[in-house]
């Protein structure tokens, strides 16, 4: 079997987990998840579910079993979507590296001192509101509506 086509049926069953987590779920125990990804082989008769849950050990380990008890459900809900010939037996994996590049920007952001600002003496504020007020005159003399103003009406055009 092609690799896009299993691309393609990797991404549908993605888009129908997800959606149906999201939006139909009613498990208590379901909450926070995300589906990362989802792998199917050649045969199709499978499928993982990297999923990350936001929260501690506890919640995840709790989010695991709502789903593990869902999975009859959310594999009714691909064969009604999907026109494939098996459907997918899912598994559930928690995929932890979300959580990982959180910690690691947290520990970055803690770690690096702030950016200072490039212009600390100040002067290139000044030519900044030059320019706005440069701006402001020729939109003026224009006469056009600037973002905030409603545009003048059109004498060419009919009213309704």
């Amino acid at each position: 079997m092609s690799q896009r086509r299993l691309a393609r049926v990797a991404q549908a069953v993605k888009q129908v987990v997800s959606q149906a987590i999201l939006m139909e779920m009613r498990d208590p125990r379901a909450r926070n998840i995300t589906v990362i990804s989802v792998e199917v082989p050649e045969d199709l008769r499978s499928a993982k579910v990297y999923v990350s849950v936001m929260g501690d050990p506890k919640t995840e380990r709790l989010s695991l079993k709502g789903l593990e008890a869902a999975r009859g459900w959310l594999q009714q809900k691909i064969a009604e979507e999907l026109d494939l010939r098996w459907t997918p037996v899912l598994s559930f994996i928690v995929d932890p590296g979300i959580k990982k590049s959180l910690e690691i920007s947290r520990q970055l952001r803690e770690a690096l001192p702030e950016p200072a600002d490039e212009d600390d003496d100040g002067e290139g504020d000044e030519e900044v509101e030059e320019n706005d007020e440069e701006s402001a005159e020729s939109i003026e003399d224009e006469g056009t509506a600037g973002p905030d103003e409603p545009a003048p009406p059109n004498p060419d055009r009919e009213a309704p």
